[in-house]
């Protein structure tokens, strides 16, 4: 650390590059938070560029303005927290690294944050797209097992295309996921997913290597690892011809596995484990997601809603 502040005009985009590069470094930050922290810091520049300022240091004084550019694009606050969340460590890092002024104390105050309930798939829903008919293909055979594994362990799609072939024991039916800050966790996959797995692995896999190797667990007819772009081109082809027409994505397999786990009685706790929870309130947001779904049923079936009021009632006598 330097004691004297700096002087030097320094270029935006050099100071965001080393920053990113000490979260990735020192920090172990992943790389999918990296690359959100790097596009935030881009619209930062971006909007210090129309204001004409190039030097980072003259950011404070319109952070205001720049909230409020923000929020006429209409991001959520977890988007606009997130954002605040990559300045502030931007400006921490220049004051550590460079002697830069403390400025973190002119940063306005992350917007309050909504409860959003996860999007999810009824469990008619999951069962059409995981037994959807499995064509002769060999990407055929691999998509299925790759969709059976998700909802089967609750992954999240970069825990799934980052598999290697050793994190998967088909003998015992157990998966070794790596999930955020490289933490791992051990999940059992039931029958069904090792079944699918053990096909996969011993017919399919050495073809589509075609000799070629490679510690993925997941590979293309290139003999590269699978995507996350290509993954999700997969599901919504296959949710569309399993009758699924509304928006899908791979996370809401992960939050189909803790919400219909749950609804067979499964405890808090081993959800947490099994989606690899820090905190037990991220997983208690399923238990919102269950109490929706039983008031909706309670709406829908309850024979008392339904009773017109006698004379001299009301409807909210009922």
């Amino acid at each position: 650390m330097n004691d004297e502040p700096t002087t030097q005009p320094w270029r935006i985009e050099d100071l965001i590059d080393q920053y990113l590069t000490n979260l990735r470094v020192e920090g172990g930050v992943a790389d999918n938070t990296v690359r959100a922290y790097r596009r935030d810091l881009e619209k930062l520049q971006a909007y210090l560029a129309l204001q004409g300022k190039t030097d980072p240091l003259d950011v404070p004084p319109h952070l205001t303005g720049f909230l409020n550019h923000l929020r006429a694009q209409q991001l959520s606050p977890a988007s606009v927290s997130r954002c605040l969340a990559a300045i502030r460590g931007f400006y921490r890092f220049l004051s550590t690294e460079h002697g830069a002024p403390e400025v973190l104390s002119q940063l306005p105050g992350a917007p309050k944050q909504w409860a959003k309930l996860p999007k999810t798939l009824s469990e008619s829903e999951v069962t059409a797209l995981l037994e959807l008919p499995v064509g002769q293909g060999l990407e055929e055979i691999r998509d299925a097992a790759m969709v059976e594994l998700m909802y089967a362990a609750g992954l999240r799609v970069s825990e799934l295309i980052s598999l290697p072939l050793s994190a998967v024991n088909v003998e015992v039916g157990y998966v070794q996921a790596t999930g955020k800050r490289d933490k791992q966790r051990m999940v059992p996959i039931g029958e069904v997913a090792r079944r699918k797995l053990v096909a996969y692995c011993r017919e399919v896999r050495p073809a589509l290597l075609k000799g070629r190797s490679t510690p993925a667990l997941f590979v293309t007819r290139r003999g590269a690892a699978m995507t996350r772009q290509s993954f999700w081109i997969i599901l919504r082809g296959r949710a569309l011809r399993a009758g699924i027409h509304k928006p899908i994505s791979p996370h809401m397999l992960r939050h189909s596995f803790a919400t219909h786990l749950l609804d067979h009685g499964a405890d808090l706790r081993a959800v947490q484990m099994m989606l690899g929870h820090v905190n037990i309130a991220t997983t208690q947001i399923y238990t919102h997601v269950e109490h929706k779904r039983l008031k909706q049923v309670h709406d829908d079936r309850f024979p008392r809603k339904r009773r017109r009021a006698r004379p001299g009632e009301t409807a909210s006598q009922d």
